[in-house]
């Protein structure tokens, strides 16, 4: 009896010091009311446009331009970083922004001007692409932007 409760002990002991480990991170509604973006202060008015910060601690940063939350992200030190997410700008959906498929261009208006755009697939950036122009880029191509000419 002893050695199945200490079996038990150890099998619950070892799920619990595994879930901590794998900690997810989950976007969360953006409040236009309330929330504000972290970088340039405007409110987040127009959500296809936006994104998101989950901080290891649990906090939130939110941004009203794609532009304004890599600012952050490459200023932020990565391990404070817990996930990135993107609003879909054909819906609803948060996309992590390392999965996201970004399109790019001079002509693309954003809150901040800085004219890009994130989508969930390839094929809804194509077809973004169709009617307003730009390229297709990755996250690396978007993290190595240069922001701060924008500011």
């Amino acid at each position: 009896m002893k050695k199945r409760m200490m079996t038990a002990g150890v099998l619950a002991a070892s799920l619990l010091l595994g879930a901590c480990g794998s900690k997810t991170y989950e976007a969360r509604d953006i409040n236009p009311a309330i929330d504000i973006c972290k970088i340039c202060n405007m409110t987040v008015a127009n959500e296809k446009y936006a994104g998101q910060v989950v901080l290891k601690n649990g906090d939130y940063e939110v941004f009203d331009d794609i532009g304004c939350l890599m600012t952050y992200y490459n200023d932020k030190a990565n391990d404070d970083i817990g996930a990135a997410f993107v609003k879909n700008f054909s819906g609803d959906k948060w996309v992590e922004a390392h999965k996201a498929v970004y399109v790019s261009g001079d002509d693309i208006m954003t809150p901040m001007s800085y004219g890009v755009v994130a989508f969930e697939t390839t094929e809804e950036a194509q077809q973004f692409m169709k009617k307003e122009g730009g390229s297709i880029v990755t996250f690396d191509d978007v993290k190595a932007m240069d922001w701060e000419a924008h500011a």
